[in-house]
């Protein structure tokens, strides 16, 4: 097993709200805070989503992420830096892929990319094949590499898929998500399924919805992954929801955990190697 492992926060997400969890940072500058605290703990990639100055709702304004990666490269310049092009709220291809037209020093290193359409409680992300098509297609041309997310085995297959089309090509990033309640289960099984059968040459991270982002997390790393972990997946420390998290209190609490089974994150300089990406200074 290796030893070195993918330490991966999602501080907002789309959804979460400071009504229900006053940590969630909304603004540019909370999400910027947030991320480079942990940071200090051994993150070493981050997946970000904008939000609305104004509302603090989710956001595909390239204008707020560029003042988020702004402050973290000048904090923290080589975090690798994911940006979403989710299409939870935002079905529009040109408004999704907005971000991707950021370059220089505030170029992402990955973009987010769902393999499949999937419904969560209470909506549906749509991800049609043009649209998951248009948007590799456009990270490509740009340079920025695809941040792969499966839910189920379908989405994984669809990953073999692009790569037959010559639109991926390794080393892959997968975050394998489970416990959402149309994919797959929090559960050993599924996850040793969906990561047998990932593409040769894959780097891969679990997380869970809720209160299954422990358990996934441990489950990832006892199998030799990385991890995913934040507030956008899980807004409390405890399955009964009476004690609300907070980011830095998530990744804590998980690099206990790999501290136990004796796995340590790369730092980011590191998992730029694994991953083929350019060193930045």
């Amino acid at each position: 097993m290796p030893s070195r492992f993918v330490f991966n926060l999602a501080p907002t997400g789309v959804v979460p709200t400071k009504e229900v969890n006053p940590s969630v940072p909304t603004s540019s500058s909370e999400i910027a805070e947030q991320v480079l605290e942990c940071a200090e703990l051994g993150v070493n990639m981050v997946h970000l989503h904008a939000r609305d100055p104004q509302t603090g709702e989710h956001s595909p304004d390239k204008t707020e992420y560029a003042r988020i990666i702004a402050e973290i490269r000048r904090h923290a310049p080589t975090l690798l830096i994911c940006v979403t092009t989710s299409g939870r709220e935002v079905p529009q291809l040109e408004r999704r892929a907005a971000v991707l037209e950021l370059d220089g020093h505030l170029k992402p290193d990955f973009a987010s990319l769902t393999l499949s359409s999937l419904n969560f409680s209470h909506e549906a992300s749509v991800n049609a094949p043009e649209t998951i098509l248009g948007l590799v297609r456009r990270m490509r041309a740009n340079g920025i590499r695809p941040e792969l997310e499966v839910f189920d085995l379908g989405m994984v297959n669809y990953a073999h898929y692009l790569l037959a089309k010559g639109l991926i090509a390794p080393p892959h990033y997968f975050n394998v998500i489970l416990g959402g309640p149309a994919g797959a289960q929090a559960d050993p099984l599924h996850l040793g399924l969906m990561v047998r059968d990932l593409p040769d040459g894959s780097i891969w991270s679990g997380g869970g919805f809720g209160h299954h982002q422990l358990s996934v997390n441990t489950m990832a790393l006892a199998s030799g992954g990385g991890i995913r972990v934040g507030l956008e997946d899980n807004l409390w420390m405890d399955s009964e929801r009476s004690q609300p998290a907070t980011n830095r209190q998530l990744v804590e609490r998980a690099r206990e955990t790999a501290e136990l089974l004796g796995r340590h994150p790369y730092t980011s300089a590191e998992l730029r190697d694994a991953l083929g990406l350019a060193a930045l200074h």
